[in-house]
């Protein structure tokens, strides 16, 4: 774990503080809104369906597809969020933490729909959930026996574990206000210019989305569709 992911770790509770209302049930809401849709955005599925049908047919180049077109889209609220540096941050962190929130659960959704997964199934949800928090944490919490299995074998379980639930939703809760910890501390070089502090956040956001989207994809391997 490098220093600003460290320090991001101990950051998180102060950061928290900025955003109260983000329980751990945010993650669910946000999950929830990207397989419905919301406002612009259609359903994660419709969206991944009119991927695969522009690269007729084939489901890798429509998953590529997803993946760019979401780190984009994480790269451009990055950049509006983090663009006041330290001086907004008390209004932009929530945001931040949501946007990437939605936006990750989205592109993971639409993965797993075009790879045969039944986005409605709670353990399906619950393997996309824990794919947001990237491969290294998934071995290491996995390791630690504090996640029983990684994304897909959450999602192909024999039954759904109601008690996995909160677990997995506060797990990536912390995870994504750790990493917006860290990220600040890159941030605050920018807060005398502010547009630094934008750029550091639209290149962190898509890398950390794109890191994302690329283990969704190792990880949800080809199912029949039923």
């Amino acid at each position: 774990m490098g220093l600003t992911a460290r320090v991001g770790k101990q950051l998180a509770p102060k950061m928290a503080g900025f955003a109260p209302g983000l329980t751990a049930s945010f993650v669910r809401e946000a999950l929830h809104r990207a397989i419905v849709g919301i406002g612009p955005l259609p359903p994660a599925a419709k969206a991944a369906d009119r991927q695969l049908a522009e690269q007729r047919g084939d489901v890798d180049k429509a998953v590529h597809e997803l993946i760019e077109n979401h780190v984009r889209y994480a790269g451009a609220q990055g950049f509006v969020t983090n663009i006041g540096g330290l001086v907004t941050a008390a209004l932009t962190i929530p945001t931040n933490i949501t946007g990437l929130a939605l936006i990750q659960c989205r592109m993971i959704a639409g993965i797993a729909h075009l790879r045969g997964y039944d986005l409605d199934d709670p353990r399906v949800r619950n393997g996309l959930l824990v794919a947001m928090l990237g491969e290294d944490s998934v071995s290491s919490l996995v390791k630690k026996k504090k996640l029983p299995a990684p994304p897909m074998a959450l999602a192909t379980a024999l039954q759904h574990d109601p008690s996995l639930d909160l677990l997995i939703s506060t797990e990536v809760a912390s995870d994504l206000i750790a990493k917006v910890a860290g990220k600040r501390l890159a941030v605050t070089v920018g807060r005398r210019v502010p547009v630094v502090g934008g750029v550091v956040g639209m290149g962190a956001d898509g890398y950390l989305t794109w890191k994302v989207g690329r283990y969704a994809d190792r990880e949800f391997l080809p199912r029949a569709k039923r």
